[in-house]
């Protein structure tokens, strides 16, 4: 799955522990494939009960992932978007926006 990350989600990678960082890193590699099966069915693939995908509330179109649920807290918000390929085709991509503990959901 193609993707990019927003500024304030790059600042928040660097504030996090390597433990964290490594955390999320196999967390990303299996919502990676989710995201993958997702769109190859259309949005009928369901997510793995482990992530915890679901809305944001009161933030339209962006979601949230959780990566850790026990010491570190550990949640990213995203967003589905519409990157080029190299052939200038539109094709799916992630917007990884913000990572971290819930304290995201103020700005997700």
């Amino acid at each position: 799955m193609r993707f990019e990350r927003t500024d304030p989600f790059k600042a928040d990678y660097r504030r996090l522990s390597e433990q964290e960082r490594q955390l999320f890193r196999d967390a990303a590699r299996q919502f990676n494939i989710a995201c993958e099966r997702f769109v190859e069915t259309k949005g009928l693939a369901t997510w793995p009960a482990n992530l915890r995908v679901k809305p944001v509330v009161n933030a339209p179109g962006v979601f949230e992932m959780t990566w850790s649920f026990s010491g570190p807290d550990g949640r990213a918000t995203w967003q589905w978007i519409t990157l080029q390929d190299a052939k200038g085709e539109a094709v799916p991509a992630v917007r990884w926006r913000r990572l971290g503990s819930h304290r995201i959901f103020h700005q997700p």
